[in-house]
């Protein structure tokens, strides 16, 4: 099977009706499928296309030429390629209220000098690998392992699709991006970052490590987020009680690109590397569910200073903690009922590899598969 067969949960035709939209991912999330898949008919321009690429640069205002009356709906792909024709998206969205939808691997190349983005014209939404509510015969042992990014999952050569990956898109694609004077810099600054993910960033503590300057590690982190190859995630600093940290924590955008930059191979349950691995994945699910049903949602951590930490706070109304372990003990709901003191929040959820759900002192203890049937189906949606 391919991923032309496998219908994703974002719609671009409900998401572009009444605006134009910006849909930004990362390399192999499937965006031109997915245009394929629900756009068939609309005129498209693909950028990759080095023939329409060249014809549209020497002469942007042809775009106005090739676009029929009849045309509501236009679709751009990769217009990063071609920033100058933010200006021709512009004119006909304001002259004949023409619709676009606009697909890109990254926003730098738009935001650096002073591109026009449309002027609050657009949104911008995110496409995002798989997820669980996308797959028949989802795979958890393999999701952790090798990620969900369409192609390397449904490979029968997944680690030689990761080292391309890796290769040719994050280290020689990015790098060009960043205009690093030193490929090597950067991909010394991958592995190490890597080697951070999930834990509460440190500039110079990496800066160390990669043998580059903070203020490089800064940029570098900057370039991660705007290609969506990786997000940052903020501390909840609400609690009152207990005074809560407030640095932000970083995770890659999926398990299978962070265990590879690990030269980690193989996933062994409950091992460390198995309890990193669901974490990062969990995490992929919740900001996949935000970017696709809640663009106004919220995701962070939270972390006293005195040592109690919960995984997630959703929408600040719902704290989800992660055990992926097959047995829940007294020890793992400490830090779900330190921040249920505080009153603040509507549900404690904690999840786990337990087969059956069950309800502990105001905290439901839910099988992961059950938890994340829940989260797609709106039982966490933000309180109206």
């Amino acid at each position: 099977m391919t991923d032309d067969f496998i219908k994703r949960r974002l719609d671009l035709r409900q998401i572009v009706e009444k605006k134009s939209i910006f849909l930004f991912g990362p390399r192999q999330t499937g965006k031109s499928t997915l245009i394929r898949q629900q756009l068939s008919g609309v005129r498209t321009f693909n950028l990759l296309d080095s023939d329409v690429l060249l014809s549209l640069s020497r002469r942007p205002a042809q775009l106005r030429e090739e676009i029929l009356p009849s045309d509501e709906l236009v679709v751009i792909d990769e217009i990063q390629k071609l920033p100058a024709l933010l200006d021709e998206v512009h004119l006909l969205i304001e002259e004949r209220s023409l619709r676009f939808l606009l697909t890109g691997s990254s926003a730098r190349k738009l935001r650096r000098g002073g591109v026009n983005l449309l002027g609050g014209r657009a949104r911008s939404r995110a496409l995002h690998p798989f997820s669980y509510c996308e797959l028949d015969a989802f795979d958890l042992r393999r999701a952790l392992d090798i990620g969900l990014l369409p192609p390397i999952y449904l490979s029968d050569a997944p680690q030689e699709d990761l080292r391309a990956y890796v290769g040719n898109y994050l280290i020689q694609e990015i790098a060009a991006e960043a205009l690093t004077r030193s490929v090597p810099a950067f991909s010394r600054f991958l592995e190490v970052a890597a080697l951070c993910n999930a834990q509460l960033i440190n500039y110079s503590s990496i800066a160390s490590d990669a043998q580059v300057p903070k203020s490089t590690v800064q940029n570098y982190f900057q370039i991660l987020k705007d290609t969506l190859i990786a997000s940052e995630l903020p501390a909840w600093k609400r609690t009152i009680k207990r005074k809560p940290i407030r640095t932000s924590k970083f995770y890659f955008f999926d398990s299978g690109v962070v265990r590879y930059l690990q030269h980690r191979r193989g996933l062994k349950p409950r091992s460390p590397e198995f309890g990193e691995a669901f974490e990062t994945y969990m995490h992929h699910e919740l900001r996949t569910y935000i970017d696709t049903c809640e663009p106004d949602g919220s995701l962070a951590y939270w972390r006293s200073k005195s040592g109690f930490e919960v995984d997630f706070v959703l929408n600040d109304s719902v704290a989800v903690e992660l055990e992926a372990k097959a047995h829940v003990g007294e020890r793992d709901l400490r830090g779900l009922r330190a921040l249920g003191e505080e009153g603040l929040l509507d549900q404690l959820v904690l999840v786990s590899l337990e087969p059956r759900p069950r309800h502990v002192d105001g905290i439901d203890i839910l099988p992961w598969s059950m938890f994340l049937d829940q989260l797609w189906a709106g039982a966490y949606a933000r309180p109206q």
